[in-house]
């Protein structure tokens, strides 16, 4: 009677040594994980940046808003109300280093929010900042 299935081909290496040469590839590929993280930990000197919920140091502060923008619409800078042909002159002038800091309320409708940044672009502001405040 002949058997069905071939006995396995061993080419005459014993089970350690067929044992070994399947775990060379998969060590190797270990080893260069190890190193890739090693040095791509090193590659940065900047300190890892603070994490959501991590407590303030009470020296923070808010950053200033430089235009405020209310649930109504209406804009203010420093305390006084502006109309749109004195808007642009009571802010600050467009540096691209210091952008336009802007805290709108959050029920504002995209479309003032909109009408408001489209003026602010013709007025040569490129950059801007929407300030928000975190959900408690």
């Amino acid at each position: 009677m002949t058997e069905l299935v071939p006995p396995p081909s061993t080419s005459g290496k014993g089970l350690l040594d067929r044992v070994e040469d399947a775990l060379l590839p998969l060590i190797n590929l270990v080893f260069l994980l190890l190193m890739f993280f090693i040095v791509a930990g090193q590659l940065t000197e900047q300190p890892l940046p603070e994490l959501p919920g991590s407590t303030r140091s009470e020296q923070e502060q808010a950053p200033e808003a430089d235009l405020i923008v209310t649930a109504n619409g209406q804009w203010q800078v420093r305390g006084a109300t502006l109309t749109e042909t004195s808007l642009l002159p009571e802010l600050p002038e467009p540096d691209a280093e210091n952008p336009l800091k802007i805290a709108a309320d959050q029920t504002l409708s995209m479309a003032d929010l909109e009408h408001l940044l489209q003026l602010l672009e013709k007025g040569g502001y490129t950059e801007v900042l929407l300030l928000t405040e975190p959900e408690a």
